[in-house]
C-alpha cells in the first residue's frame, strides 16, 4: 500500500487542480477580461436575445446580406449540430450542392458579377459561420440596394463600417459579421 500512497495522493492533487482550479480561474478570469464572449457574444434587444454575434443566422429575403451555406443537420445553422458536410473535394454530390448555389445565387443577384465567391457556396467546417469577407459581402450590395431602395454607395459605406479587421494582418483576413450588418441595415429603414 505505500506504493500505491504518492500515485493515489498525485491523482487527487492534479484532480483539484485540472477539475477544479484551473476551469474556475478560466471562467473567472474569462468573465473578467472578455464578458461578453464569455457569455456568448449574445445580441440583445429589448430584453430579447436576437442571436449571437458569433453563429449566423439563415437570411434568405432580398433585403439581407446572406453569410456561407450551413452545412448542419435538420435545419441550417443548428448550433447543436455543428459540422461540416464531410463531403470530400472529389465528391459528385458536392459538385450538385455547389453548381445548385452557384446557380440561386447569380438568379437572386443578377446585377452582380458573375463570379460568385466561393465562400458564399461552400460551407465552412462548423457550417455555422456568422462571418464573410468584405468581397463577399459588396458582390451582394446591387440586390440589397434594388430590395431596400437604397444608393448602392451608402450600403457599401455601412459595410465598409462594419467591416473587422484582424489584430496583426498575418493572424487572419478582415470579417464582415452579417448579422450585425442586416441590423443595422434594419435600423437604417426604421420609421
Amino acid at each position: 500500500m505505500t506504493i500505491l500512497r504518492p500515485a493515489i495522493l498525485l491523482l487527487i492533487l492534479l484532480t483539484l487542480i485540472t477539475g477544479g482550479l484551473y476551469p474556475l480561474l478560466t471562467t473567472l478570469l474569462g468573465q473578467w477580461w472578455f464578458p461578453s464572449q464569455a457569455n456568448g457574444s449574445l445580441i440583445i434587444d429589448t430584453d430579447v436575445v436576437r442571436g449571437s454575434s458569433l453563429i449566423g443566422q439563415n437570411f434568405t429575403q432580398a433585403k439581407y446580406l446572406q453569410g456561407r451555406p450551413s452545412a448542419t443537420a435538420e435545419t441550417p445553422y443548428n448550433p447543436m449540430a455543428s459540422g461540416g458536410s464531410n463531403l470530400a473535394g472529389s465528391n459528385p454530390e458536392l459538385d450538385k450542392v455547389i453548381t445548385e448555389r452557384v446557380v440561386a445565387l447569380r438568379q437572386a443577384n443578377p446585377h452582380a458579377n458573375p463570379a460568385v465567391p466561393v465562400e458564399l457556396v461552400t460551407a465552412s467546417a462548423s457550417g455555422l459561420d456568422g462571418q464573410i469577407s468584405p468581397q463577399a459581402a459588396a458582390w451582394q450590395i446591387p440586390r440589397i440596394a434594388a430590395a431596400r431602395n437604397l444608393p448602392v454607395e451608402q450600403i457599401q459605406r455601412l459595410i465598409a463600417k462594419s467591416t473587422t479587421q484582424p489584430l496583426v494582418n498575418f493572424i487572419g483576413k478582415p470579417v464582415v459579421n452579417v448579422l450585425l450588418v442586416n441590423r443595422a441595415l434594419d435600423a437604417l429603414q426604421a420609421p
